[in-house]
């Protein structure tokens, strides 16, 4: 496979009035990311909100984002499951539907020690011929997967890449300097992005990349040019926004704001609800504001 480098947006799931998955208001959102350029997409991630889902609907959603993409960019789906044997079967349903890629979490709910949460991505990755990103995200799940955990996974050969959100952007320098580029690096919290691409982070796994998606490609291209005086300044600008990737209702915010800028809806799936009162208006002033002063971007080669 091409190894994965680029904007990812982890994209999000529609829902009609009725909380029912919207499957082809979901295919619209990805078709939209592809047209305006970026380098892959993942569905039923977090945004995705893969755990309000049942197992028909992730497969109905992985599918039609895989039809959506139609072979233009990697298609991955997230494995966020409850035990180790479901995220395996999905492994296999995921492969046989044809997906490009996996995103795998730790098994939810339960806080697995090291010696768990190594045996759960082993047993996924061996049970699919799929590349694998593994998802290190302590903050959200409980389960922090350390620089020394990824020493015992560098033997597994579909283990290709890691999405890094503990929101400790040493975590790349400590990778790089400990496995080489054994490992494709994908920046996780969207608020520390440039400094991961600073410090060598190949990719950006983004929430905001939705709403924003063609400021996203270009901050990151112009990083990857080593253009970063002008990323920076992209990358001021963005500060507001991608700040809201960083809340506990990072989900709601991520909507709202696509929704703001006519790229999907807000709807979401209870017990989150739509943001309401002060927090509604202080997303819809940052939104305002920065699409007020929403900067020019340049040419790209």
């Amino acid at each position: 496979m091409k190894r994965w480098s680029g904007v990812f947006p982890a994209c999000t799931t529609q829902f009609d009035a009725a909380e029912r998955v919207d499957i082809e208001a979901t295919q619209g959102v990805v078709a939209a990311l592809v047209r305006d350029g970026v380098d892959g997409v993942i569905c039923l991630g977090t945004v995705g909100e893969n755990c309000s889902l049942d197992a028909g609907e992730k497969r109905e959603v992985m599918n039609a984002a895989h039809r959506a993409a139609a072979a233009r960019v990697p298609v991955l789906s997230g494995v966020a499951e409850y035990t180790t044997q479901l995220a395996v079967q999905y492994a296999r349903d995921a492969e046989g539907a044809g997906i490009d890629g996996l995103m795998v979490l730790p098994a939810m709910v339960y806080k697995s020690s090291p010696r768990e949460t190594l045996r759960h991505f082993r047993a996924v990755a061996s049970a699919t011929c799929l590349p694998i990103m593994i998802y290190n995200n302590p903050v959200s799940y409980g389960v922090d997967v350390t620089v020394e955990m990824f020493g015992e996974l560098r033997e597994v050969p579909n283990i290709v890449a890691i999405k890094e959100s503990s929101e400790d952007p040493r975590r790349i320098t400590d990778l790089r300097n400990a496995y080489g580029d054994r490992f494709a690096l994908f920046a996780g919290v969207d608020d520390v992005v440039l400094e991961s691409l600073m410090l060598g982070a190949e990719g950006w796994v983004s929430g905001l990349a939705n709403a924003f998606p063609q400021e996203s490609v270009a901050m990151f291209a112009l990083a990857r040019a080593g253009r970063f005086a002008e990323a920076l300044e992209i990358y001021r600008w963005f500060m507001p926004l991608l700040h809201l990737d960083t809340r506990p209702t990072l989900v709601q915010c991520i909507k709202l704001t696509e929704q703001l800028m006519r790229r999907g809806s807000e709807r979401v799936r209870a017990p989150r609800l739509v943001l309401e009162g002060e927090e509604r208006m202080e997303i819809e002033r940052i939104v305002r504001e920065a699409t007020a002063r929403r900067p020019r971007l340049p040419a790209l080669a």
